[in-house]
């Protein structure tokens, strides 16, 4: 190497490395949209998801995801339409969101960290099931935090609904914060990845 170069040959392997990392190329597929036909259904669309909610909808077997659709701008100030976290549902009697089964009942937590009473067994977008240790009464809402392993802790606000068969709670949240309402579908989307890979991959 050169006295003058600027990087060394170490620093050089670096980034050709990470250049060539094909983990690192992979865009998220799920967060950028690319609409093909034609300048007319791309205004359209660009209009409809600037002035109302636009989403689309996807199908399969007793499931459906419902993905809104944002128009953000990037850098250079041009508009983009792109996908958001979908809304699980599964179809039966009646349409109502997926539920998570946690394999292990999660405390959930006051500000400062410490489990109480009040423990999810399910968990949607729009609601929880919770079981109440050391039989006290079910509170009439709650706002506590939900820490499930390995994920950044989630805000919650529910208010109940009603009392199951089995002696669990039935809870309807109402997030009063978009960002927490976001994080819980990211994290209800990731464990969906989990539970069915074949839709994910």
């Amino acid at each position: 190497m050169h006295r003058d170069a600027l990087l060394t040959q170490d620093e050089l392997d670096f980034i050709q490395m990470m250049q060539h990392n094909p983990q690192l190329n992979v865009r998220d597929a799920t967060s950028s949209l690319l609409v093909n036909g034609g300048a007319q259904i791309r205004d359209l669309l660009t209009r409809l998801a600037a002035n109302e909610q636009v989403t689309i909808q996807a199908q399969f077997e007793n499931q459906q995801m419902t993905f809104p659709l944002h128009l953000v701008e990037d850098e250079f100030h041009a508009l983009h339409l792109r996908l958001g976290v979908p809304s699980i549902y599964e179809d039966g009697p009646m349409v109502r969101p997926w539920r998570l089964v946690l394999e292990e009942p999660v405390a959930l937590e006051n500000a400062r960290g410490q489990p109480g009473m009040l423990w999810v067994h399910e968990v949607s977008f729009k609601g929880v099931l919770l079981e109440v240790r050391n039989r006290t009464k079910p509170p009439k809402s709650f706002a506590l935090w939900f820490s499930p392993s390995g994920y950044e802790r989630i805000a919650m606000r529910g208010t109940f609904e009603r009392e199951t068969e089995h002696g669990y709670y039935a809870y309807r949240l109402n997030q009063g914060d978009k960002d927490e309402t976001e994080r819980l579908r990211q994290y209800i989307l990731q464990q969906h990845r989990l539970t069915h890979p074949a839709l994910h991959t």
